[in-house]
């Protein structure tokens, strides 16, 4: 009887300890602005410890007593706060930005997102105000341009939109600006980036072992969000450089309760070819629009609306009525309601929408005629995070998206041959189901787990084909509107996992499947805004990457350097490429026909070294990398180069604080030249020089490096007022890398032929005033 006796009072013991749990929540936000604080530290003594969510919601979960609640963050004063809890507690945190130097917050703020006991593995942050100081084309920051400087990114070169991730095809990212996913993120062909610096809050990029709550693509995800708005003070800022100003305009609708932001970029090269009577016809502009409200509805919700709007124009006019133009441009929009339903269960609701189209017009001669193309997505995303209690974090979630491309549609205004024809527009419905936990085994080991399971619904109205083993058309089949043609369904299973191998050191590995039913088709050697974006089909099936990764993670020197070494292996199937002599803008809605699938490749191994604080900071990046893909009727169906393939990519960058005056900063860069396919001979034909090729992707173009330098001088610096001039000079030394290069026949000697090199330029500088009040 004892024995019983003793049992149950130490169930009752053990129910009246758990019942003594309580659960401490609530937001973090910017004392100063009023923005959520994302990844700030919450510790009660040595108990327990979280990070703040992507909307600043924490859970902490403690037996009750007396603790000092201690709330730190990059950049912010560390609070410490004595309190005694007895219940659950909602608990909102107004942090004070730090007293450090603005070098040294610069510094810490760009390494905030590692982790060494995170499961989470290949994974960058970067803060906008390192940014910043990264010397670029035309002194714009820009986003898109400094994380490939990071190891594993790779520029697709000048002039070239996109990048290439551990061995994916620019179109196997996924960049999201408030969740919404944007199309073509380049302005200019490249050169610049849609996103505005101004307007961002967050950049963290994901190059392998995804969260399960990503998905779409095969090879990285770059998470973006924007700045909420102060709510506190109204601000401006903005700049004025050679080619582009811009404008910044945020505050308080409702102070405490609600704010908006309005952020504006416009390039204004074109008024500089009004000076010119043979270019005053001519455009070359962009303008992006970032724009911003949100409402704290109450203790539990609060909602936003954000919304991002670009345009690129480009034309030229060759008189006589002749001429060309081209346009593109981006739309999103987010409506996003956060709620707290209790201090453990937190929910994301959101309704997005994402356009992109291109628009071409060609007069010339009898010619007249437009190109038009547009994809256009209706998306509900619904996310539970649930904080089970301080060794388990589970999220879970449901996203509906209804996909409407239309490829292409050719128009014709003359009265030639030429007829007005387009490809069919395409409609799909995706809906996914996903759930993830991260688990805390021990103080050593933590591990991430969870999966994707989706449906890729392809949808009429519409003709789809049939082809034969040449790629001939054998059958059409149509479909009325809204009729199920054919359903892919995909599990994406993710498991990830850290080691803490001491205080300083850890392992960690990750296994991810991501699938992938949008794409980017071009038979051209560069990314454009005309390349098609084609949905999966009854011939075009999803793509699908299994990728490993390995990683060893280390802080020396009391955590001001951090050496991270990776290494990856990818495999992908459902690879497309296009036949040879294949013209994806044929009038035909058989684009199949054009194309080639199978199988690719992918390994390498990364090498990131930063110094995170003092005067001289920066990073050192490296990577070895081979990436290949084996299709049949390609090649002798043989694995050969990917475009993007390159052996060798490296990276200096450097900042360094000469005066608080002064800051000075650098970056060079190396990389093997891209793959590419040259003729191997020649041959006449009525007086004219044919070319032909052999082995595709078996040559490679020059090497490129560059040098950027750059300097920052602060005007002023006072409480309600600041102003900085930025100078910067792009390709330092002059090196003419190469943009493309062409074969002729030798004027002097036709049986010889000279391979032309074109650069786009030299060495650029640039200058822009920056101010603040």
């Amino acid at each position: 009887m004892k024995k019983y006796i003793s049992g149950l009072l130490l169930l009752v013991s053990a129910s009246i300890t758990y019942a003594q749990k309580v659960t401490i929540g609530g937001i973090i936000k910017s004392k100063s602005d009023g923005e959520t604080v994302i990844g700030a530290t919450v510790k009660a003594d040595s108990t327990a410890g979280t990070v703040s969510n992507e909307y600043g919601f924490y859970s902490l979960n403690v037996p009750s007593g007396t603790y000092v609640l201690e709330i730190s963050s990059v950049g912010m004063e560390t609070i410490k706060m004595p309190l005694t809890i007895t219940k659950d507690t909602t608990i909102n945190i107004k942090m004070e930005d730090g007293s450090s130097s603005l070098q040294e917050v610069v510094i810490t703020e760009s390494t905030g997102g590692r982790s060494l006991k995170s499961a989470q593995t290949s994974v960058e942050k970067l803060s906008m105000k390192e940014i910043e100081h990264i010397p670029v084309l035309f002194g714009e920051k820009d986003v898109m341009k400094a994380i490939q400087l990071l190891p594993g990114i790779k520029s697709a070169g000048d002039g070239n939109a996109g990048m290439f991730v551990r061995g994916g095809a620019a179109d196997q990212n996924l960049i999201l600006l408030d969740e919404a996913p944007v199309y073509n993120a380049s302005h200019l062909l490249g050169f610049f980036s849609t996103f505005n610096s101004d307007a961002l809050k967050d950049i963290t990029v994901y190059k392998g072992g995804m969260p399960a709550r990503y998905g779409g693509r095969l090879s990285s995800v770059l998470d973006i969000k924007m700045n909420d708005g102060n709510n506190q003070d109204f601000d401006v800022s903005g700049g004025v450089g050679l080619i582009s100003a811009k404008l910044n305009v945020e505050g308080p609708i409702q102070k405490d309760k609600s704010s908006f932001l309005i952020t504006g970029r416009r390039t204004y090269a074109d008024m500089f070819l009004k000076l010119s009577n043979e270019y005053k016809d001519n455009s070359l502009y962009f303008y992006d629009l970032n724009a911003k409200v949100n409402y704290i509805l109450g203790d539990k919700d609060r909602l936003y609306l954000s919304g991002y709007f670009g345009k690129d124009k480009l034309g030229a006019s060759f008189g006589d009525g002749e001429g060309f133009g081209l346009d593109w441009g981006n739309a999103t929009g987010t409506l996003r309601w956060n709620h707290i339903f209790n201090n453990n269960l937190f929910s994301n609701t959101s309704l997005i929408f994402s356009n992109y189209n291109y628009n071409i017009s060609i007069k010339s001669g009898a010619y007249d005629f437009d190109i038009k193309s547009r994809i256009q997505d209706l998306n509900f995303k619904e996310e539970i995070q649930w904080y089970l209690n301080n060794n388990n974090t589970i999220k879970f979630g449901y996203n509906l998206i209804h996909h409407d491309i239309k490829p292409g549609e050719v128009k014709s205004n003359d009265l030639t041959s030429l007829n007005s024809t387009a490809l069919e527009s395409r409609y799909a419905l995706e809906n996914v189901i996903y759930a993830s936990n991260a688990w805390k085994v021990s103080n050593k080991l933590n591990v991430e787990y969870g999966a994707r399971l989706g449906t890729f619904t392809i949808l009429g109205p519409g003709d789809y084909y049939g082809l034969d083993a040449n790629g001939n058309v054998n059958d059409t089949m149509h479909y009325n509107s809204g009729q199920a043609i054919k359903t892919y369904l995909n599990l994406e299973p993710r498991l990830s996992a850290s080691y803490m191998l001491n205080t300083v050191s850890s392992l960690k590995a990750s296994y991810a499947r991501n699938t992938q039913n949008l794409h980017l088709i071009s038979n051209s050697t560069s990314s454009s805004p005309t390349d098609k974006w084609l949905a999966s089909t009854n011939l075009i099936k999803p793509e699908i990457s299994d990728q490993v990764s390995l990683g060893y993670y280390r802080d020396f020197a009391n955590d001001k350097y951090e050496l991270t070494v990776e290494t990856y292996y990818k495999t992908m199937q459902n690879q497309i490429d296009y036949r040879d002599g294949a013209n994806v803008y044929l009038n035909s809605n058989a684009i199949e026909s054009q194309l080639l699938f199978g199988k690719g490749r992918a390994y390498g191994l990364e090498f990131l070294l930063k110094k995170k604080v003092g005067r001289l900071s920066g990073w050192i990046s490296y990577t070895l990398s081979k990436t290949e893909r084996q299709i049949d009727g390609i090649n002798n169906n043989q694995w050969y180069n990917a475009r993007q393939d390159r052996t060798h990519d490296f990276a200096i960058v450097a900042s360094y604080e000469l005066s608080r005056k002064w800051t000075l900063s650098a970056n060079w860069v190396y990389y093997t030249g891209d793959a590419i396919t040259f003729p191997a001979g020649k041959y006449q034909v009525d007086g004219q020089t044919v070319y032909y090729y052999t082995n595709r992707n078996a040559y490679r173009m020059p090497a490129y490096h560059r040098l950027d330098l750059g300097a920052t001088c602060k005007l002023a610096q006072r409480k309600k007022w600041s102003s900085e001039l930025a100078f910067s000079l792009y390709n330092a030394y002059g090196r003419e890398n190469a943009y493309t290069i062409v074969f002729r026949d030798n004027k002097d000697d036709p049986n010889k032929t000279e391979a032309v090199k074109i650069a786009l330029f030299k060495f650029i500088p640039s200058i822009s005033y920056n101010f603040k009040f």
